[in-house]
């Protein structure tokens, strides 16, 4: 009997109070077809209703699309996600207190759905302990309506994890290239395969359904076996989905390049200028090692690439990006979580398995709010809730970390003069704080761990130490108290080996970046 179906007949299949997995990542494996139906269906009939909501990945444009769509108060009731910042109209319902809402680290959550697969309890890992996640701190709840506690912290063999306790998937809702009538599902035009198969797994054993959204019904036995990447056993219905809700990212419409069909020549990227984002991309890109698994965050650290292709040092490290790509160039904005040219494209749950292993030698993260502890908050700004997406993943296990950003916000201006900084307007906003408003990334687990974290600005460096932040090296031609001290909220430690910056990352003109050696590091 064929899966396909309508989409009237599919939405009927989603039950009022279900728990619905949605899968996607910014928009690109998102079931847009599917979710803004849903979102229309409720809005003529009010069901279906009161739904869990369950994600990953941030899916969404920050207006109107992917999981805006879930936006409304009585279509759903709960809300456990990884990232909130694309989705505003969720945000709306947290920040209300209309919903109960909750912020769990985006790659915990592909493993808690792949272990609600195998009927395990939960999750248990180290990820998370002592951020907000930890329920020592919030435990990864976002208002006062949301009471019930869904991480515990637990100890095994004498030491503190935390479980992230599992539920049952009543639907998922998926997205593939191509389905046969009996279900079986390839991806060939997806930028990623993310949890697609643990989500379908989930909900099956949960005794759950599973529709997915696809863009064309083939022949049974036209996919070749090695390309079907979600078997057909696990799927309910598929719906085909008109070619507007079914663009490969939210981005582009299609780009064969991040699908892996073709390698296309990539053209030299356009040398930056010498402002602030470069001074701090240079300092960063210091810190590269030869044959460096890396992750670069968006914003600020994206530079680092851009200064490794310009000191002709882009090969010296691979590029990863949480969705599962390796290797190639990591796109930005809307196509983020797609890479042109990847060598490789793997499972997301199975690309945080190795960062959440230690597996990334580097991670360039961006730098929002700092504490004296050393303490990272990028989650959660007065009553914005961005959400932690896979920070925590990222930066509690990389060998290292490079947080990257300017040393205030809000106006800052900056040039370069003579090989000195000059700061022509100071920022109104602090980002040395004496407490962050969300522990997103903690400097005392770090510490513990003797884990190396640098933060890196156009003015100062510091180094996390045993009892908080230490200075190590400011910019030639800045005062360090008028420039430095006096516009932190706190006093750092004075490194005793206090150095300058070095002169070259402030010539406008090429470094000649010559990589430090594993055993330069070690010495």
């Amino acid at each position: 009997m064929s899966k396909v179906k309508s989409l009237k007949e599919a939405l009927h299949m989603i039950r009022d109070n279900s728990t619905v997995a949605v899968g996607g990542f910014i928009g690109a494996g998102h079931p847009e077809e599917i979710t803004s139906a849903i979102e229309k269906k409720y809005l003529e009939t009010g069901h279906p209703k009161d739904l869990t909501l369950v994600y990953a990945a941030g899916q969404g444009d920050s207006k109107e699309k992917g999981l805006n769509h879930f936006g409304y108060e009585g279509l759903v009731k709960k809300v456990i996600g990884g990232h909130w910042g694309l989705a505003p109209k969720l945000q709306k319902l947290a920040i209300e207190n209309k919903i109960e809402a909750y912020n769990l680290p985006q790659g915990t959550i592909t493993h808690l759905l792949r272990d609600i697969a195998a009927k395990k309890v939960g999750t248990l890992t180290h990820v998370g302990l002592k951020t907000f996640v930890d329920p020592r701190v919030s435990g990864g709840k976002l208002n006062s309506k949301t009471e019930e506690d869904i991480v515990k912290l637990v100890e095994i063999e004498g030491v503190e994890r935390l479980l992230y306790k599992a539920f049952p998937i009543d639907v998922a809702i998926i997205r593939a290239t191509f389905a046969d009538e009996r279900g079986n599902l390839s991806l060939q035009k997806e930028v990623a395969t993310l949890e697609g198969l643990s989500m379908a797994q989930a909900a099956k054993n949960s005794g759950g359904i599973v529709i997915a959204q696809v863009e064309k019904v083939v022949t049974d036995g036209s996919i070749k076996s090695k390309e079907v990447k979600i078997p057909g056993i696990y799927v309910d219905a598929i719906v085909v989905a008109k070619e507007e809700n079914n663009m490969q990212t939210f981005g582009e419409k299609y780009n064969p390049a991040y699908s892996g069909e073709i390698t296309i020549p990539l053209n030299e990227v356009d040398n930056m200028p010498l402002n602030e984002r470069k001074i701090i991309s240079r300092r960063a890109a210091m810190e590269i090692l030869p044959n460096s698994i890396v992750n670069l965050g968006i914003g600020v650290p994206e530079g680092v690439a851009v200064v490794a292709n310009e000191e002709g040092i882009k090969d010296s490290m691979v590029l990863t990006v949480e969705s599962g790509p390796i290797g190639g160039i990591p796109a930005s904005g809307l196509n983020f979580g797609a890479s042109l040219n990847a060598e490789c494209v793997i499972d997301q749950a199975y690309q945080f398995d190795f960062y959440d292993g230690g597996g990334l030698d580097v991670a360039f993260l961006g730098l929002a709010q700092c504490d004296k502890d050393g303490n990272i908050n990028v989650s959660k700004f007065g009553p914005k809730i961005a959400g932690c997406g896979g920070f925590i993943n990222i930066t509690q296990n990389a060998k290292k970390v490079v947080y990257c950003g300017t040393f205030t916000a809000g106006g800052l201006k900056i040039k370069v003069d003579d090989r000195r900084l000059v700061i022509e307007k100071e920022g109104k906003i602090n980002k040395f704080i004496d407490e962050v408003e969300q522990i997103t990334f903690s400097g005392k687990y770090a510490s513990e761990l003797g884990q190396k974290v640098l933060y890196i600005t156009e003015r100062a460096v510091f180094e996390l130490g045993k009892d908080g932040l230490i200075l190590t090296e400011i910019a030639p031609g800045v005062d360090m108290q008028k420039d430095i001290l006096d516009n932190m909220d706190f006093k750092p430690t004075i490194s005793k080996d206090l150095k300058i910056m070095e002169e070259k990352i402030f010539k406008d003109e090429l470094m000649n970046l010559e990589l430090k050696t594993n055993k330069e590091v070690l010495v």
